[in-house]
């Protein structure tokens, strides 16, 4: 159970995901410790957005900057913490093909470096952030926890890599964690390196030709708040240490029909044009992906409650708001 008299931690807070988990945590009443990545401008990332929203002198949230990358500020962030949520990592793939080693030192050494933290602070529980990258294309449907993995890009290898440190401190000095498998999260404040919000944003921008990379494979799509409850209940569930367990609809769509979708409800009639820069290397694109979600329904009341439809709205509603699409830049192909 997650304590709460113990303030909860979360890195990566300042991110996508990140910042909805913290927002859910204090609508909760837990105290939250949110780290935001060490910059010279004192930017919170999506934070800003979650102050903004928030009484004035908040004192359920405090928000720290610094890096997972040094083992001493680790430690230092975790100190009095119950609960502690991990989901700082570099994520875009394509930037994982030229960028490797910055994958293995956040992702990897990162991780690394919050398993010793947490150890050495004696933490309630810490919750590691995996990803159904780790799976690669499926050989199989639904893909279970015990599905092969298969690092067909960097960042899902440093994505194996990191859930197996984890792993590694639960069976050699019982660490209480947990890895949390969510399938592909979407929703408000998502980064502009993603699918959805890459379409989102072209057609909220007027643009009627939207460019786009493959539209044959196929997702198993979260909304964002469904993935946050998936963490809390992991992070709530009693005997789930050292497990790894899926955050899934159970159902998949493929990008083309996702796309399909999103013009149905922002009401745009565009055409969509393959643009072979967004086009990862046929080995490395991850084909089909759909996952089993019995253990989590099993070990928690955790159910999906958005609908695709529904979160695709959200989102669109989100994004067509002009302080939101200012944020983001429709013309350039993130990587």
């Amino acid at each position: 159970m997650i304590d709460i008299n113990k303030t909860v931690a979360v890195t990566g807070a300042d991110g996508f995901i990140g910042s909805h988990l913290v927002e859910a945590l204090l609508s909760r009443g837990f105290r939250v410790r949110a780290l935001a990545q060490y910059n010279s401008f004192n930017n919170w990332g999506w934070l800003e957005d979650v102050v903004r929203n928030r009484p004035e002198g908040d004192a359920a949230l405090e928000i720290v900057t610094g890096d997972v990358r040094d083992a001493n500020f680790c430690r230092e962030f975790v100190k009095g913490c119950g609960t502690v949520f991990h989901l700082a990592a570099l994520i875009a793939i394509p930037f994982s093909y030229v960028a490797p080693d910055s994958y293995v030192d956040t992702n990897v050494k990162g991780t690394l470096n919050m398993c010793q933290a947490a150890r050495d602070a004696g933490i309630d529980r810490l919750v590691v952030t995996s990803t159904s990258e780790v799976y690669g294309t499926a050989q199989y449907v639904p893909i279970p926890e015990t599905h092969p993995r298969q690092p067909q890009s960097p960042y899902s290898a440093t994505k194996i890599g990191a859930d197996a440190i984890a792993l590694s401190f639960y069976n050699a000095f019982e660490l209480p964690v947990v890895i949390a498998r969510p399938f592909n999260t979407y929703g408000p404040r998502q980064s502009a390196r993603a699918i959805i919000p890459t379409i989102i944003s072209q057609i909220a921008s007027g643009m009627t030709t939207i460019k786009v990379g493959d539209l044959s494979p196929t997702r198993d799509f979260n909304f964002v708040e469904d993935t946050c409850r998936g963490f809390i209940a992991l992070a709530d569930a009693p005997d789930v240490e050292g497990r790894e367990i899926n955050i899934a609809t159970g159902t998949e769509i493929s990008m083309a029909d996702t796309l399909a979708t999103i013009a149905r409800v922002m009401g745009r009639e565009v055409n969509f044009e393959v643009d072979p820069a967004r086009l990862r290397p046929s080995k490395s694109e991850v084909r089909r992906l759909c996952g089993d979600n019995t253990v989590i329904t099993t070990l928690t009341e955790w159910r999906p409650q958005v609908s695709l439809e529904e979160g695709l709205a959200r989102t669109a509603r989100w994004f067509t708001n002009p302080d939101n699409l200012a944020k983001y830049k429709a013309n350039i192909y993130n990587v």
